[in-house]
């Protein structure tokens, strides 16, 4: 797992450490995450923009999740975006196929598009675009709109969109239904659970899918 130290990845890992499952879980971050104590779990301090940094923890895994991002693009250059939320995923991936892992998820966002005129969102629908070519035998891309937070951790835009978004949920119905907002808790087990349930190819995973899947969990 790479990414496990942001506000979805620590949700995740929260998860796995409460199910007792799976029988092994490694994370690579450019930190160890102290808290975490279990005997199942390994951390390794790497490198993410360098493979060799991390390539030898891959072995012998069936599944890799990737919930690595910028928290706020805007507050840096597209370069510096492209090279962290695009390339360093693309990297990782590339290395998880050519270990023999046959399931990636990944922590994408709703209204990606390979083709939009949006740069954020144009960037994700690429990365996704490069990800199928890699032919695992299972791609999860989880697509939520606004991530909920129980703390505001960037600043006053944040706090109005913690404060708002969940009263516009009462108003997305039909079509709308994937904007929604999500409570990052609920995000977080519907990507730790959905490794555990059968699929094959690629499967696109919104806020209905992230209900039911945390619901059966």
């Amino acid at each position: 797992m790479l990414g496990a130290s942001g506000a979805v990845g620590t949700q995740v890992v929260k998860r796995f450490l409460k199910s007792k499952q799976p029988k092994s879980l490694t994370l690579l971050g450019r930190r160890r995450i102290d808290t975490i104590h279990a005997d199942f779990v390994q951390q390794h301090e790497i490198n993410i923009f360098d493979l060799n940094s991390y390539a030898p923890f891959v072995k012998n895994t069936s599944v890799a999740i990737c919930t690595l991002g910028v928290g706020e693009p805007s507050k840096m250059s597209k370069e510096e975006f492209l090279k962290i939320d695009k390339q360093a995923v693309l990297d990782f991936a590339q290395i998880c196929k050519k270990n023999g892992v046959r399931h990636f998820e990944l922590l994408s966002s709703v209204g990606i598009s390979a083709t939009s005129s949006n740069f954020f969102l144009r960037s994700k629908g690429e990365l996704v675009a490069e990800l199928e070519k890699l032919q695992f035998a299972r791609l999860s891309i989880f697509q939520p709109s606004m991530i909920l937070t129980p703390t505001n951790r960037y600043g006053i835009s944040q706090a109005i969109v913690l404060k708002v978004w969940p009263k516009l949920n009462l108003f997305l119905h039909g079509n709308w239904l994937k904007y929604r907002g999500i409570a990052v808790e609920k995000l977080g087990v519907a990507i730790a659970e959905n490794i555990f349930s059968n699929g094959s190819g690629l499967e696109i995973l919104q806020y209905d899918d992230f209900n039911r899947i945390s619901e059966r969990g």
